[in-house]
């Protein structure tokens, strides 16, 4: 399983979710670009020395990250999902992929993934925060495939 950021913006949230992927063992890829300078003092500070305990793949873009992931499935959070991550089936091989945060995924990027999934919340707020919702989505996608850590 691995946790992909398509053209994240915010420095303090790509720290967060590396933090959670060094946590809980999962690699996180990066794919460009980036709303901030990859040495922004922000993602190390977010993720301090967690940093140095994830496995972190940048992509020069969609079209790299696309081809570099083979056959595995492409698993989008999205509030545009009618599907619950509760609800859905999720594979140990799965990739959550998470839009960025102003915009979400473009259409091409939806298209792309097998899976789209969005998590519960109120009707009366938009989105949650990239960082928390990677990581509920990611914590029930571990639980189901039997690979949270012990």
């Amino acid at each position: 399983m691995r946790i992909a950021l398509f053209e994240p913006e915010i420095a303090g949230n790509v720290g967060a979710v590396l933090r959670l992927g060094a946590c809980l063992g999962v690699p996180v890829d990066l794919i460009e670009p980036l709303g901030f300078l990859w040495d922004d003092a922000r993602v190390r500070r977010t993720a301090m020395d967690y940093i140095d305990h994830v496995a972190i793949t940048r992509h020069q873009g969609w079209p790299a990250f696309h081809a570099s992931i083979g056959t595995v499935r492409l698993v989008l959070l999205t509030t545009k999902a009618s599907i619950s991550a509760y609800d859905f089936a999720f594979r140990p091989d799965d990739v959550l992929l998470l839009g960025k945060e102003s915009a979400g995924a473009p259409p091409y990027v939806h298209a792309a993934c097998e899976g789209r999934i969005r998590l519960p919340m109120q009707r009366q707020v938009r989105s949650m925060n990239l960082a928390i919702s990677a990581g509920l989505a990611l914590g029930e996608a571990l639980r189901q495939t039997g690979r949270l850590p012990a």
